[in-house]
């Protein structure tokens, strides 16, 4: 059997020239390869300032799909160059680091979330888009934060939602409906300190707490508004309040800094220690690793044919059924 994503064999130098000035052999190699370069906003910051377009996965995802360029770089994780690859079969897409990868797609193996399917016949099955392409050909629809709460109104009950059981929860009160919900978490939005959140509180009582879905209840308990990525850089440009506490992966503060100059923007504690708010596969990205895959375009991102076609049907549906929509709706504790 064919894996579903894999490396085409173009061994990469474990280091760069000497003396390289990487930001401008970049976007030499952009245009020399006629490629876009796409980004999280997760990535670093200097990587953000480099890219083509900068936003949260269903933006990209449509921008990928828009792209005229015949190379993409995904400047992301894994699954979401993957998308990139389903939706534009004939482009080349590759990333700076194929290890980038994703604690929630790594959580929920297309084997074992077939078999566990089977309990629940005559589902829909809604998938979160930080999946592999193998659970997304597995679903009948895919969602990312932004668009979740519109598609779900257009699907009756019963649903399986997989796999970010904290997404799940905060979809269920919105909608005050119940799902089968596949038990996953994001690394970086479960750490999150609810006592050291409510200190800073205490500390700031003139920043508001904004978060995204993917925190836990007990943290989302104490946000004043719950948004995709994109909707909380969003609040923060149009809000009239000038500071806020952010719980996400701290990556953002660099576009809200840049979008909302002077507003004060505090990380929101993880639990422990450490730079545990910093999404370990995000960061695995680098300005070295960009320039090497650029210039030997590699590592590509290849999907089995019938893996793609199976998960393209999901993705367009999700596009469909969101296609002139104003997205990444805000979500309030009421």
């Amino acid at each position: 059997m064919k894996p579903v994503s894999a490396i085409e064999a173009l061994p990469l130098p474990s280091v760069v020239p000497p003396g390289l000035d990487a930001e401008s052999e970049i976007l030499r190699l952009k245009k020399e390869r006629n490629a876009v370069l796409l980004a999280h906003y997760y990535q670093e910051s200097e990587i953000q300032d480099l890219a083509d377009f900068v936003g949260d996965s269903l933006e990209l995802a449509r921008r990928g799909r828009e792209a005229k360029e015949s190379v993409i770089v995904f400047a992301g994780v894994h699954f979401m160059a993957e998308t990139s690859k389903i939706l534009t079969p004939e482009k080349t897409v590759v990333v700076p680091d194929l290890e980038a990868g994703c604690s929630l797609a790594d959580g929920c193996p297309a084997p074992l979330f077939s078999e566990w399917l089977r309990k629940y016949p005559g589902h829909t099955v809604v998938s979160y888009i930080n999946c592999s392409a193998a659970v997304k050909a597995l679903s009948d629809v895919i969602v990312t934060s932004s668009s979740a709460e519109v598609i779900l109104k257009k699907i009756p009950d019963p649903v399986v939602f997989a796999p970010d059981r904290n997404l799940a929860a905060w979809l269920e009160k919105r909608l005050g409906r119940k799902f089968v919900v596949w038990p996953g978490t994001c690394v970086v939005h479960e750490t999150f300190s609810e006592q050291k959140l409510l200190d800073l509180v205490a500390r700031h009582p003139e920043a508001e707490v904004i978060a995204h879905p993917e925190c836990e209840p007990r943290i989302l308990a104490h946000a004043a508004v719950v948004a995709s990525t994109s909707g909380l850089l969003k609040h923060v440009v149009a809000s009239p309040k000038q500071a806020f506490i952010v719980a996400t992966e701290e990556g953002i503060l660099h576009q809200m800094r840049r979008a909302a100059p002077g507003k004060t923007l505090i990380p929101a504690p993880p639990d422990a220690d450490c730079s545990c708010n910093t999404c370990p596969h995000m960061k695995r990205n680098t300005l070295e690793k960009l320039y090497l895959c650029l210039r030997d375009l590699a590592p590509r991102i290849e999907v089995d044919e019938a893996v793609r076609l199976k998960a393209k049907k999901a993705i367009d549906r999700m596009l469909e059924m969101t296609a002139g929509l104003t997205l990444a709706p805000v979500g309030s504790r009421s």
